[in-house]
């Protein structure tokens, strides 16, 4: 997994490519934690993100909770496959999640 972040003031955008899981997850926290702090939005963009576990629903769930006290979080561009196992988990009603794609 590839993790590239863009600050711009309190805007935080983060753009995953590859697969979220067991292995890469640990990462994925660890750049949050380093990175979260005093960021009012923190948007993820998943449009090169190709698979996501259940490890990887963990630190979106644990991102939102600190986002959820200090501003909003959006993840954009989720392919079928995370939007159904977003759907399947429960997480779509938890997550604000914006499609550009139809």
């Amino acid at each position: 997994m590839t993790i590239n972040t863009k600050a711009q003031g309190a805007e935080l955008e983060i753009a995953l490519s590859g697969r979220l899981d067991t292995i890469t997850a640990p990462q994925l926290e660890a750049e949050l934690k380093r990175s979260i702090d005093g960021v009012a939005t923190l948007i993820m963009d998943f449009s090169q993100l190709e698979y996501l576990s259940s490890a990887g629903l963990r630190v979106l769930l644990a991102a939102q909770k600190v986002m959820n006290r200090q501003g909003t979080m959006v993840i954009r561009n989720v392919n079928d496959t995370i939007m159904e196992v977003f759907e399947i988990t429960g997480f779509a009603d938890i997550l604000t999640i914006e499609n550009s794609e139809g």
